[in-house]
């Protein structure tokens, strides 16, 4: 029995440290290790960020890290028609996933772009709305995502950004609010409870 907490203990000791680790060393999630980001997502859930987000047919929508496109389908249906939602990500593995998961779903209004959220390729004030889940953590440079999110937005653009506790990478909501009023983005509402939920950002200026 002794021996069986014992391992139980290191067990959990280096979860715990691997945890840290990480948290310290932020990165975006391998696709070889995409199980993470197909499980179900409790409290960041779809309908809670179309709640947030709000998504209108004929807008022009980024999504920043989609991983395998657990949010980006429906975000992609609700542009429709005459909307399009451009994804951006690291790793092209993640971009050709959602887009086979997308033409299997009869989805043609997605955009894909090999990108670094630090340094993103779009013209200033392209986009009406911007999303990022679970992702701001992993970037190593979260302010100078959240200026690039900025500018990108077109003026008055809307920003949702969802974190959930227990992801290492998690960005508290004071944390949120403090990096995003730096940025020149005002944080009008929560949706959802503090351990899983969707920031709502509006650009200022």
């Amino acid at each position: 029995m002794r021996q069986l907490r014992t391992i139980a203990a290191l067990g959990v000791g280096g979860v715990a440290a691997g945890a840290l680790w990480w948290r310290r060393h932020p990165s975006a999630c391998p696709y070889g290790q995409r199980f993470w980001v197909e499980a179900p997502h409790p409290f960041i859930t779809r309908e809670r960020l179309l709640q947030a987000l709000a998504p209108a047919p004929g807008e022009t929508l980024l999504e920043v890290g989609p991983g395998t496109g657990y949010y980006t389908l429906p975000v992609a249906r609700a542009l429709q028609p005459g909307g399009t939602l451009h994804i951006a990500d690291l790793q092209r593995e993640m971009l050709d996933h959602t887009m086979s998961r997308a033409r299997e779903a009869g989805i043609d209004n997605v955009e894909p772009r090999e990108a670094d959220a630090r340094t993103l390729p779009f013209a200033d004030a392209s986009f009406d709305a911007a999303y990022l889940v679970a992702v701001l953590g992993e970037v190593p440079d979260q302010s100078a995502a959240l200026r690039e999110l900025r500018r990108v937005l077109r003026p008055d653009g809307r920003l949702v950004v969802g974190e959930l506790f227990g992801d290492p990478h998690m960005v508290t909501e004071r944390s949120l609010r403090r990096r995003a009023g730096e940025a020149g983005l005002g944080f009008e509402r929560r949706v959802g409870p503090a351990f899983g939920y969707f920031g709502v950002l509006r650009r200022e200026g």
